[in-house]
């Protein structure tokens, strides 16, 4: 199930009451209009947006938090929050601000400790990659986690949300991760597009695994009819 009934009424409770027009720079977001020269050597306009709190090399940090048990399946740490600018609640993974001069890693493992309790091993961190390329210049990275459920210090994991934030903690199976994804959005979440593509890409190479397996077990077989 998605949560407690209560958790997740208050969540879709939310809504945006107001739009209006940002002039310059906000406190976290700047507007940019850039000129360029394209390919063809013609001047042209871009408008872009920026974030202002970048000290480093990245923005933000996306977390892939696996959870590992001794007596269940792996599954995938997730939370779900409202988004002002879709106006949603959204399905996502953990993810936060890099703060000051932290790297990637440190950042990671900070961010999940206070949006879902858990503590784990970084194990993976990705290329500096971009996500909105066509709006924005923000960057990120994926930082892989792995989290020992049964380890003490994850009996009881307790989220520690800065004030304003109102997070919901998931545990999704690893594997049918897509399909649990689909049922969620049909629940009325919306869903983070880097959290599916994460989800379809391991549907994708468990499946090419799979297929791989069965022709390798079919060609033993001919091989041993032979």
């Amino acid at each position: 199930p998605p949560g407690p009934s209560g958790a997740r009424e208050g969540m879709f409770s939310q809504v945006v009451t107001s739009k209006e027009p940002l002039d310059g720079q906000g406190r976290f977001v700047g507007l940019k209009r850039l000129r360029f020269t394209d390919a063809a050597g013609r001047e042209r306009l871009w408008e872009s947006a920026e974030r202002t709190t970048r000290r480093g090399d990245i923005d933000a940090v996306l977390i892939h938090a696996v959870l590992r048990s001794s007596s269940a399946p792996p599954r995938v740490v997730l939370v779900s929050q409202f988004r002002p600018p879709v106006n949603g609640v959204v399905m996502e993974q953990p993810a936060g601000l890099v703060d000051g001069a932290e790297g990637a890693a440190t950042a990671a493992t900070r961010e999940l400790l206070e949006e879902t309790g858990y503590r784990g091993r970084v194990v993976g961190e990705s290329p500096v990659c971009f996500a909105d390329v066509g709006m924005s210049s923000a960057n990120l990275k994926f930082v892989t986690i792995e989290v020992d459920a049964d380890a003490a210090e994850n009996a009881n994991p307790t989220p520690q949300p800065d004030e304003g934030e109102f997070i919901q903690v998931h545990l999704a199976p690893l594997d049918g991760l897509a399909g649990w994804l689909r049922e969620r959005q049909a629940e009325g979440y919306l869903l983070d597009s880097r959290l599916f593509a994460m989800a379809d890409g391991y549907a994708m190479a468990s499946a090419a695994a799979a297929a791989a397996a069965a022709a390798a077990a079919a060609t033993a077989a001919a091989a041993a009819a032979a």
